[in-house]
This record gives C-alpha cells, structure tokens and sequence, in this order.
C-alpha cells in the first residue's frame, strides 16, 4: 500500500470495509457482551455469597455471644466508614443478611439458585415468601425468565405458582403417563412464559 493510500485509509477507515468484517465485529460484539454478563454474574454471586457469610457470621455471634441490634447497628457504622464507596451496610440489610442465612441456612449458598439473582430479588423473596419452597422456585423461574425485581414481585404478588398447578386438563385421561407429564411441563412452561412477556 502506498503512503498517499495508507494516509487516505487512516483518515478515513470506514471506506474500504474488507469482506467478513461485519461479521467479525457481530462476534466480537457478542462475545464482549457475554463476557462483561459472565462477570456481572460472578460478581454478583461473590456479593450473594459475601452477604449469606456475613449474615451467618451475625446468627453464629448473636447465638454464642448474645449480641444485639446495637452491635449491629456499631457493625454498620464500622462498615461504612471502612467501605464508604459500597452501598449495603445499613442496619436493615444486615438484618437482611442474617435473615437470608437463616432462610438458606445449608452453606455453600453458591450453588443455590438464590446466589444467582440480584440481591434486591433475594431481599423480595425473603420479605414476600415465608415457604422455603415457594421460595426456592420463585428464584429458579425469576433466572430461568430473567425476570426483573417488579416481575418477581407482580407474580408473587399475583401468585403465579399456585395459578399453574390449577391449570384444568385431561391429559392424564387420554394420554400415557409418561406422555402426560411432559404435556404438564409444557402447559406449565407455555403459561409461565406468557407472565414473562
């Protein structure tokens, strides 16, 4: 390439688009977006995860050491002071946290479905839903739709699980029993997607 040529593309790169470079850049596009949604996801199973430990440490010294609300409150204050540019060290979400370690109180928390969702969802869970179990599927179809903390809430609130297995067919009548089931997971799938958008 001469200079006069080489100097003309530098100043103007978007002119000679050599073939397949639209299609390499979609699939470096793609894969830098699923890079920084695997690291936003990691990220926020480590906080999931430093949030139960937390919560867990509190329920142990509060068992064997009788503390109460007011070292809470001095944890923190202490907190905050220590890690003034992170948000989640108030009175109220660390009693969030140890209310989560009691709720999932078999460690590790990483491979429940609950480390998977924000934390704001598992704040829902805990002060929506006082069924572990309800609790525990709610937070596998919020990651399984991807829902978003008003959806949780809205399909709690309009209690989406309890509506499903209400669905009136006869499946079981007129088809084989194996057959049947998969006709349930379906209708169920099919219905939840539709409150999913």
């Amino acid at each position: 390439m001469s200079e006069k040529t080489a100097a003309a593309h530098h100043e103007n790169p978007g002119s000679a688009v050599p073939a397949g470079y639209a299609a390499w850049l979609a699939d470096i596009k793609a894969r830098v977006q699923s890079a920084r949604s695997r690291a936003a996801l990691a990220a926020n199973a480590e906080l999931v995860a430093l949030y139960w430990h937390i919560g867990n440490d509190i329920l142990q010294r509060q068992q064997t050491a009788s503390w109460g609300d007011k070292v809470l409150q001095r944890l923190a204050n202490d907190l905050r002071a220590a890690f003034p540019e992170m948000k989640g060290f108030s009175l109220a979400n660390l009693k969030f946290m140890r209310a989560f370690a009691q709720a999932w109180p078999d460690a590790p928390i990483g491979q429940q479905a609950v480390s998977q969702l924000p934390w704001g969802h598992n704040v829902m869970l805990l002060t929506k839903l006082k069924d572990p179990a309800q609790r525990l599927r709610y937070a596998e179809l919020a990651i399984a739709g991807g829902w978003s903390r008003s959806t949780l809430e809205a399909n709690i609130r309009d209690r989406l699980l309890e509506r499903q297995g209400r669905a009136v067919t006869n499946f079981a009548a007129r088809l084989p029993s194996t057959h049947s089931e998969l006709a349930h997971e379906t209708l169920r799938t099919r219905i939840s997607s539709t409150f999913w958008g």
